[in-house]
């Protein structure tokens, strides 16, 4: 019989959670337009929910009329954006995850401390340019795969983008600690734990799975690193897509269990739509396997929290 092994942890993280409800916080208790820097979290579908809601998207803070109010993303920002909105006169609420906010403090300790960083992530996700505007005379940003191009001297440290794969990760600091024996270590790590819970439920699944579909938009790079480890666990193909509508019933030729995940950026509703259109094609069977639950919350940011009028 045609079968669904639905992975979890999926879905909805502590940190997206918590950015999401500060979108629609300060538009319930501020009222509309609120401005947001880069799309609050990587998912088309949570975008477009909050700008019907009254949330404007910008990409940079010279698209915010003075005086207004707006949100920095759950990736986070650099002291320069900062700046530049108190400058402006802009009311802002910070809605980085504080998974991130770790990472940011990790690189300004690090380099008070006199280390060259490395940097391990993508040069244009936004994670990473935030961190690099902590300490950019001390910091260098190296893709995963290219971890030999860094010229780092003199004492050197790490760090990662968070949302990498932790075996990416591990082989780019294994390469990197061949060329620096006595690079030192960040306190804790920095792949964030939803992400490599995603990871492990995925793995876990793709060798009884001739196909993985996983839930996510394209510029989420956990939602594709996702992608990369079902392939790399043993499924035969993995697919990301946006929505149900985006995927391909070709897919499903010769296939008898399909594995179901999602990004830490998707709402569930856009799984049960994807395990719909499976059911219509016969994979009616779900079999839920859950690694481990996840309990960790984040308290919501000051601003929305505080009682008293803001602005």
């Amino acid at each position: 019989m045609a079968r669904v092994l639905l992975a979890a942890p999926r879905g909805f993280c502590a940190g997206v959670e918590r950015a999401i409800a500060t979108v629609e916080q300060a538009l319930s208790r501020f009222g509309p337009p609120v401005y947001v820097r880069k799309q609050i979290v990587h998912n088309t579908y949570v975008v477009g929910d909050l700008s019907r809601l009254g949330a404007i998207f910008v990409e940079e803070l010279d698209e915010v009329p003075d005086g207004s109010l707006v949100v920095f993303s759950a990736h986070g920002v650099s002291p320069a954006v900062k700046e530049e909105a108190e400058r402006r006169g802009l009311r802002t609420i910070d809605a980085t995850c504080p998974l991130v906010t770790k990472v940011h403090k990790e690189a300004v300790r690090m380099a008070e401390e006199g280390y060259e960083i490395v940097l391990i992530g993508h040069a244009d996700h936004e994670e990473v340019e935030g961190t690099y505007g902590e300490a950019p005379g001390h910091i260098h940003v190296v893709d995963p795969a290219r971890p030999g191009e860094v010229t780092a001297k003199g004492r050197v440290s790490w760090l990662s983008q968070t949302t990498l794969s932790v075996d990416e990760t591990m082989r780019a600091v294994a390469e990197l600690r061949e060329r620096f024996p006595d690079m030192a270590d960040p306190p804790s790590d920095d792949i964030c734990y939803a992400s490599q819970n995603r990871q492990e439920a995925v793995a876990a699944i793709a060798p009884r799975c001739e196909l993985v579909i996983v839930v996510g938009s394209a510029n989420s790079s956990n939602s594709r690193r996702l992608v990369e480890v079902a392939l790399g666990a043993g499924a035969d193909a993995a697919h990301l897509v946006d929505r149900a509508d985006d995927a391909d019933e070709r897919w499903l030729a010769g296939v008898q269990t399909v594995g179901v995940t999602s990004g830490a950026s998707v709402p569930d509703r856009l799984v049960g739509e994807l395990l719909d259109w499976l059911a219509a094609r016969g994979f009616t069977d779900v079999e839920p396997v859950t690694l481990t639950e996840e309990t960790l919350t984040f308290s919501l940011p000051p601003e929305i929290r505080s009682t008293r009028k803001y602005g």
